[in-house]
């Protein structure tokens, strides 16, 4: 395998509470067939310090431990990225598990096509859960809305997600990293290093496994804000809106309008239709997962995933543009906190 001689990658790792999946994740980096990257933890103001639990990889791997206050992981991101040494970052999320060969197919990828910024997909692992498997079918298969990222090999400009996303020292240094969103900082970033005349690509054989959200709850909450993000975004970076971020909305609505029609005027074309969207969902989960349980969990978290995003593209849409007020004050919870100046390190 052609490897990168000349690139030092830094895997930067923002966390917040979340031991368990943590210690998953250094477990699989400290397996890596590719040993020769250093692991920076920025721990962003965990109410228990997860710094004792770090010391049991020293042995693994080159490790860094980092406790600052609570500013969001776009910011603490920023920092990890200020105190590492390598001269490319990869950025992964807490709950992820990577492959064997991850840090391989990063550094194969960039000696052999380099790239200022790039994303890779994500997938089930096998010992992930029933629920779990079905919101990873929703959020990545072609027939949901989830697919672009990790199915379209041809598409050179990808954009990244930072579950699984690197950046080189001279885009971080160029941009200043991540902006002030708390929600959607990763397209944000994107779209900025575009703008700067950065090009990204999308890595194939570099995927991780992505354990996302546990349970509906959480699962509608994200899908949720994600929906509010989009309309922040557009404002953001205007020259890359689309008419497709409607899709769920309008499905939303269909949905909505079929319902009522259904019961005021006993219509069953619209209901038709959507009992044979989801009865694909089902046959096309069922099979990918060769699990009936999960395809049926599938059409719920398909549904889920279009009503709450639908629902916040609306919101957001409704009091940024009707309304016209300001990202910042109609949903403060999406910025960042103003990093605090005082830091603190454990070793």
């Amino acid at each position: 395998m052609n490897i990168a001689s000349n690139i030092q990658l830094s895997v930067i790792v923002a966390v917040y509470q979340r031991r368990i999946e943590l210690i998953e994740l250094l477990t699989s980096l400290g397996r890596q067939n590719c040993k020769d990257f250093e692991v920076i933890i920025i721990d962003d103001g965990s109410p228990f310090p997860l710094g004792e639990y770090i010391g049991h990889f020293a042995h693994q791997l080159d490790i860094h431990y980092y406790y600052k206050n609570n500013s969001g992981p776009g910011q603490s991101r920023n920092y990890g990225m200020h105190k590492a040494k390598g001269n490319y970052f990869v950025f992964l999320d807490s709950d992820v598990i990577v492959p064997e060969n991850y840090i391989c197919e990063v550094l194969t990828e960039l000696n052999d096509n380099y790239v200022d910024f790039f994303g890779g997909s994500d997938a089930a692992h096998e010992s992930f859960d029933e629920l779990q498997k079905a919101i990873n079918f929703s959020m990545t298969s072609m027939i949901t809305t989830g697919g672009i990222r990790g199915g379209k090999r041809k598409i050179d400009k990808f954009q990244p997600r930072s579950f699984n996303m690197g950046i080189s020292r001279e885009a971080y240094e160029a941009t200043g990293g991540f902006g002030p969103l708390r929600v959607g900082e990763d397209p944000d970033l994107s779209m900025t290093l575009w703008e700067k005349g950065f090009k990204s690509r999308w890595f194939p054989r570099a995927f991780v496994y992505h354990k996302r959200r546990t349970d509906i709850e959480k699962f509608q909450q994200q899908v949720y804000n994600f929906g509010i993000a989009r309309p922040i975004l557009n404002q953001r970076h205007p020259a890359h809106r689309s008419l497709t971020f409607w899709f769920p909305s309008l499905f939303f609505l269909a949905e909505v309008v079929s319902l009522f029609l259904f019961i005021f005027y006993n219509n069953y074309i619209g209901i038709i239709l959507f009992v044979i969207y989801f009865l694909v969902v089902f046959i096309f989960s069922s099979l990918q997962n060769k699990s009936m349980q999960i395809g049926l969990l599938s059409v719920l978290t398909t549904s889920i995933q279009f009503m709450y995003y639908g629902l916040g593209f609306l919101i957001s849409q409704i009091k940024l543009h009707i309304f016209q007020q300001k990202p910042e004050k109609a949903f403060p919870s999406h910025f960042s906190k103003k990093a605090d100046s005082q830091i603190h390190f454990d070793v």
